[in-house]
């Protein structure tokens, strides 16, 4: 709900800005890159005008921080005036669950629903905050919210751009040891990381390379590595390759992350992926064969990825997500965001 604040000569002042603390357990450490995207949502926050307080939880005091940390976050909460306080995570709650006085509201990013242990706390924890956001409108469904809001994760377009021409784009893929032919697939998540499907995504590599086709892997992840370099592999790939687990994902952002660089993504259907590339071309989506869970299964989906995979990284394409995702900007997204701070606000009786 937008508002208007009309002056005694009629006409519309614009909203005040507002004092928000954020209560997370995702945080970038130096060089890393866990929870980027809340501190680029701060970031686009305070670009906005709207002052933003930020209180860690967990990460480097320990796990037992959700629930020691709660006067802690209350005594901060009591002190700032803030108008709002924005909780990161379903097991961040724990540590919120003592402000008095103060709308809170829930970002839930996917394991915090997905998981049974963690979706039980979720839920044993959540009752008295004012709006709950997701990611995705599939996550919200899985959580039992369908109507709830739905704040996609932003893209910095000005970060992720493309090489402006070929020739800069083949130097880029030089500096990494790539010959001009070289068809790069790239994995967006750490290897060591089971939820990311590394066996998925090696064995559909390793079925185009038994046909002769020259693949080249590109790991995106990297511990201690700065987002220049991201960008850079994201330039020097010819397509991304997402095979997480099935029910692990709620809105992967390397996802809108390539498709805004336009580099073509082939995906297992998951989080919201769907939404992201509707129209997007060349891009796949390719669903979980049913029933899953056996060996059959899981070579039936690596075959139907490769399938999908083959005539992207023939035909060389870059895809046109950058012009079909501009909802994504930080500006938008921000909006987006701030809208539901003021619905929250105007339901809790506040003018802001």
């Amino acid at each position: 709900m937008s508002e208007s604040f009309a002056t005694a000569g009629g006409s519309a002042d614009p909203p005040p800005s507002l004092r928000i603390l954020a209560v997370t357990n995702l945080w970038p450490s130096p060089g890393g890159f866990r929870g980027v995207f809340v501190r680029d949502q701060v970031e686009s926050l305070r670009a906005a005008g709207h002052h933003v307080d930020v209180e860690v939880v967990a990460q480097q005091r320990g796990k037992s921080d959700y629930l020691t940390a709660a006067p802690r976050v209350r005594a901060r909460a009591a002190a700032g005036g803030y108008d709002l306080v924005h909780v990161h995570y379903g097991l961040t709650a724990l540590a919120s669950r003592l402000i008095k006085g103060t709308p809170r509201v829930l970002s839930l990013y996917g394991s915090d629903v997905n998981e049974p242990w963690q979706r039980r706390i979720t839920r044993a924890t959540t009752g008295t905050v004012a709006a709950t956001i997701y990611p995705s409108r599939r996550l919200a469904a899985a959580a039992g919210d369908p109507d709830g809001f739905v704040v996609p994760n932003a893209v910095d377009f000005d970060l992720f751009t493309p090489p402006a021409t070929d020739d800069d784009r083949e130097r880029i893929r030089a500096s990494f040891g790539i010959a001009p032919g070289d068809q790069v697939v790239l994995f967006g998540g750490l290897p060591e990381n089971q939820v990311k499907g590394y066996d998925v995504f090696r064995a559909v590599l390793d079925k185009l390379s038994a046909t002769g086709a020259p693949i080249r892997e590109l790991v995106l992840a990297e511990a201690g590595q700065e987002r220049d370099a991201v960008v850079r592999k994201f330039a020097a790939s010819d397509a991304l390759l997402l095979t997480s687990r099935r029910g692990t994902e709620s809105g992967p952002l390397v996802v809108k992350e390539a498709a805004v660089m336009g580099v073509p993504v082939v995906t297992v259907d998951v989080g919201d992926t769907p939404e992201i590339l509707d129209g997007v071309s060349p891009s796949a989506i390719v669903p979980f064969p049913d029933p899953w869970g056996t060996a059959a299964a899981t070579d039936e989906l690596v075959a139907n990825l490769a399938a999908a995979l083959a005539p992207i990284l023939e035909a060389r394409t870059r895809a046109d997500g950058r012009e079909r995702l501009r909802r994504l900007a930080p500006d938008a997204v921000t909006a987006t965001l701030v809208d539901v701070y003021r619905r929250v606000l105007a339901t809790a009786g506040g003018t802001r």
